[in-house]
């Protein structure tokens, strides 16, 4: 349930557009500005009262469906539409897929980066990276494996020689996706590798149950790496602004 504040942002946000939205017939004088409450509710197929209720800031919960028919009637952008979704706790049934392809912008990061830099997509596949962190994640990035981190973690023993603690980190990144997981989980890619995953490890299986949600946050990171020993970094996650779906992550020499 959306607490007040965000009752009120999402009522002020359609009565705004609302207000500011072309009337169906053109001409004549009219005493408000755009879209009248009926005329809104009449395009979006909801009830004025209804209407009138969401922008009062009221505690009801608009569907997906009516949201996606509001977002319609009020011509909103693609970016104003997804702000729409955000501020009514839904997600948007009809989003556009994220893109495949690593952004410029997250290239164009790894490639002036010099220590270990690496892209995610949405599966947290690696989409891109650079010669040191190819150096680093021996059995990942370099040569011809498999690209994604999950897969890694979970089914490749390389990365139980990398990690030390290996259990635990594996744990806590299965946590990081899941938060990711609530804003994708009606992408049939994603749920189709995460039911993929739960058959092909047990140990993954059991984590995913688990439940536990964490953030990706920073800091230091420990590799036993096969040639040069105990390394640290410091990590850094970013979104980029132009594919929200993606990651950056940066890793400094940590002390």
């Amino acid at each position: 349930m959306l607490d007040a504040d965000q009752r009120r942002l999402l009522g002020d946000f359609i009565r705004a557009h609302r207000e500011r939205a072309r009337p169906d017939v053109a001409g004549g004088r009219r005493r408000t500005p755009g879209l009248r409450r009926e005329e809104l509710a009449a395009r979006a197929g909801i009830s004025a009262t209804w209407c009138a209720w969401i922008e009062q800031g009221r505690s009801v919960q608009a569907s997906p469906e009516a949201l996606g028919r509001i977002a319609l009637a009020l011509s909103l952008t693609p970016a104003e539409r997804a702000y729409l979704f955000e501020l009514a706790g839904r997600i948007d049934p009809d989003a556009p897929a994220p893109p495949q392809m690593a952004p410029a912008s997250l290239q164009a990061a790894i490639a002036a980066f010099r220590h270990p830099a690496y892209g995610l997509d949405c599966c947290w596949n690696a989409c891109a990276w650079n010669e040191a962190a190819a150096r680093l994640f021996s059995g990942w990035l370099d040569g011809a494996h498999q690209r994604n981190l999950l897969r890694f973690v979970f089914q490749d023993a390389a990365a139980r020689n990398l990690l030390p603690d290996w259990e635990t980190r594996a744990r806590r990144l299965l946590s990081e996706f899941r938060s990711d997981y609530a804003h994708m989980f009606r992408d049939a890619r994603v749920r189709r590798f995460i039911d993929d995953l739960r058959r092909e490890s047990a140990f993954f299986a059991q984590a995913w149950e688990a439940q536990d949600v964490l953030s990706r946050e920073g800091g230091l990171r420990a590799f036993d790496h096969p040639q040069d020993g105990r390394l640290l970094f410091e990590q850094h996650s970013f979104t980029p602004s132009d594919a929200p779906s993606h990651k950056l992550v940066l890793l400094p020499p940590g002390n």
